[in-house]
């Protein structure tokens, strides 16, 4: 879920760009600070609106000079059990990787339908055995968010683990298959 909040937070202005004009400086650094880091349960996607609140404290032994700033920051946070769309970016041998939004997620094997899976390495794919359905790289996919740890530190290390094994999830080409055999039988 996309949010936009604000914010208040300390950019460290190094001693050698004290010289340079002081709203420019900020905001650079600003943006390199804070956009694109995970903080708490959210990734910031962007800031602006960026300004400095009172004077700005001087370190002993550093020479830089830590200001207080305030801005607008979009977020994203995922959420336990929120649905969310993507596509699939990578398919290997436990599962498919989904891109929503700026984060990846995780569609293990076990979660992708309720069929027996076959894997199809030389074409990134995975095969329903009984369904024939398959699964590859490019295709648009409706999830849950079933398991959820971003890491702050290390937000490649994040884990975010989806599933599609519930009704009106998984590929798009299948839900709208289902809609179709739903208005056949409604009409019949």
């Amino acid at each position: 879920m996309y949010l936009l909040t604000q914010r208040e937070n300390v950019v460290r202005i190094p001693p050698e760009r004290l010289g340079d004009d002081l709203e420019v400086v900020i905001d650079r650094l600003a943006r390199e600070s804070y956009e694109g880091k995970i903080e708490g349960e959210s990734l910031t996607v962007l800031i602006r609106n960026i300004e400095a609140i009172g004077p700005g404290r001087i370190v002993h032994g550093d020479g830089a000079v830590y200001q207080t700033v305030k801005y607008d920051a979009l977020i994203f946070k995922p959420m336990q059990q929120e649905i969310v769309e993507g596509a699939i970016v990578e398919v290997l041998k436990f599962g498919a990787f989904v891109r929503f939004g700026p984060l990846d997620g995780l569609l293990h094997i076990s979660q992708v339908m309720d069929d027996r899976i076959d894997i199809d390495d030389v074409n990134q794919r995975l095969i329903g055995k009984d369904t024939k359905r398959d699964l590859r790289v490019g295709d648009k996919v409706r999830a849950r968010i079933v398991a959820l740890s971003l890491n702050e530190r290390n937000p490649r290390e994040s884990k975010i683990g989806l599933t599609m094994r519930q009704p009106g999830l998984g590929k798009m080409e299948w839900l709208a298959e289902e809609k179709v055999k739903k208005a056949e039988k409604g009409a019949a």
